[in-house]
């Protein structure tokens, strides 16, 4: 008996049933859930905090991983521009093969998990975000080939800020000279307890700009002159930092303590001291992107505007809140209290390990605010759950600007800022976060 044809006819049926490709019709649209950059932008968050990265260093992260994920998903979306010949140094990058496919969601989850995993220590945590998170694409049925073209351009995307980012001045800081504590002038910035940490960070003025011109575009209020005078303005405001605390109502304290974001907090029992570690200030802030994305409604090309808007806008008020800290180098209230008030008066919470003037968390804060603000508009009322995983409540607020209007405070309930520093800080950060949302094009 012949038996060829019947073989024939199992083979066959053997590829119409493992060979052929099982697609579905609706991968785009399923691709097009902004809950994928959610996540992206919350795992980085969760790395930066457990490797415990500088505030200053966490926004460098924050920004190239954001331009990463907008990069690889602005040629889906036609209205939308890229942000090459904008950024200081951000040439254009590679440009999607015409006449193809792709998945821009996929491509922007990888880019952003690529230039992240390259730029945190905890590489093990991205990866099985990506894991799951590529499953959940696979998932969808898309072709085999707008799957791996997808995932290609993502890749070269990466590729493309990560060789940007080599040029940044970062690596050059990494090896400067440590910072040297002037002894001899009494109004200069002394380590404070309990870890009595070095500087942090001086030469972060030396980074790249990112949307600014220089750090000369913005320059903050200075702080009062130094004196040692009961009488004088600056022994006035230091009074009123050891009053505040002293007499300190709950609503201050909880106010201090919901926005102390300190990622080097220490505890100290007995001969013994451990790192308590907090989320960091503009992960605070990248945190309040997601609730106003998720209030509005906001598609994946909104929120990647948002988050890279406002990540630039936190990158770029570090830089010049670190720029006037080391030129001012200004005594914290702490050091200043123990010495011509109080030898024995303690903050609230802890006073981070660089100088006070301007506050930092104040000018990062209003920077993401006004950003924010000039995106969903003003009188956006939120509430913010970022602390709850610290057991802490969370907070509503009938605008950006109130939220960060009360992050100032707070460093002035807490005991690590003067009310200038706080004031002079929401001022610049207000200028760099209007600046950003004028300056920086992401609609055509």
């Amino acid at each position: 008996m012949n038996l060829k044809p019947t073989f024939l006819a199992a083979f066959a049926l053997l590829v119409g049933l493992f060979g052929c490709e099982q697609t579905s019709t609706d991968y785009q649209q399923k691709a097009n859930n902004p809950e994928f950059m959610h996540a992206g932008v919350r795992r980085i968050t969760d790395i930066i905090r457990h490797d415990i990265f500088a505030p200053t260093v966490s926004s460098r992260i924050y920004a190239y991983s954001a331009v990463a994920a907008y990069e690889a998903l602005v040629p889906g979306y036609p209205a939308y521009q890229s942000l090459a010949g904008q950024l200081n140094g951000l040439t254009a990058g590679p440009q999607p093969e015409a006449g193809k496919e792709y998945c821009y969601p996929l491509a922007s989850f990888n880019a952003q998990l690529i230039v992240g995993k390259q730029l945190v220590f905890s590489e093990g945590e991205v990866e099985d975000l990506k894991e799951k998170t590529f499953e959940d694409f696979q998932k969808m049925k898309m072709p085999k080939a707008v799957y791996d073209r997808s995932m290609a351009f993502g890749e070269a995307v990466a590729k493309h800020i990560l060789a940007w980012s080599k040029s940044d001045n970062y690596a050059q800081t990494r090896s400067a000279p440590k910072f040297t504590i002037d002894v001899e002038s009494p109004a200069r910035w002394r380590p404070t307890p309990p870890a009595y940490g070095d500087a942090l960070e001086p030469y972060w003025n030396q980074i790249r700009p990112w949307v600014m011109d220089s750090i000369a575009q913005f320059q903050a209020d200075p702080p009062m002159p130094f004196s040692t005078d009961k009488n004088s303005d600056f022994y006035k405001q230091a009074l009123e930092v050891r009053d505040i605390v002293n007499n300190r109502t709950q609503e201050q304290e909880d106010i201090a303590w919901y926005w102390d974001d300190n990622p080097f907090a220490m505890e100290v029992s007995g001969h013994i001291a451990f790192a308590k570690k907090k989320i960091s200030p503009g992960g605070h802030w990248m945190n309040i992107v997601g609730h106003a994305c998720r209030k509005a409604n906001a598609d994946i090309i909104s929120s990647a505007e948002a988050y890279v808007k406002v990540a630039c806008a936190l990158a770029d008020a570090f830089i010049c809140s670190w720029d006037i800290k080391y030129k001012t180098n200004l005594i914290r209230p702490e050091s200043y209290i123990n010495q011509y008030i109080d030898q024995s008066w303690q903050p609230l919470i802890q006073t981070p390990p660089f100088p006070e003037h301007t506050s930092g968390h104040s000018t990062i804060s209003m920077a993401a605010a006004a950003t924010l603000t000039g995106l969903f508009g003003d009188n956006f009322a939120f509430t913010d759950s970022t602390e709850m995983e610290f057991g802490i409540d969370p907070r509503s607020f009938n605008s950006f600007y109130q939220a960060s209007e009360e992050v100032g405070m707070s460093r002035l309930y807490g005991g690590i800022h003067y009310r200038r520093g706080n004031e002079a800080g929401l001022k610049c950060g207000k200028e760099i976060g209007q600046f950003v949302v004028t300056d920086l094009k992401t609609r055509k």
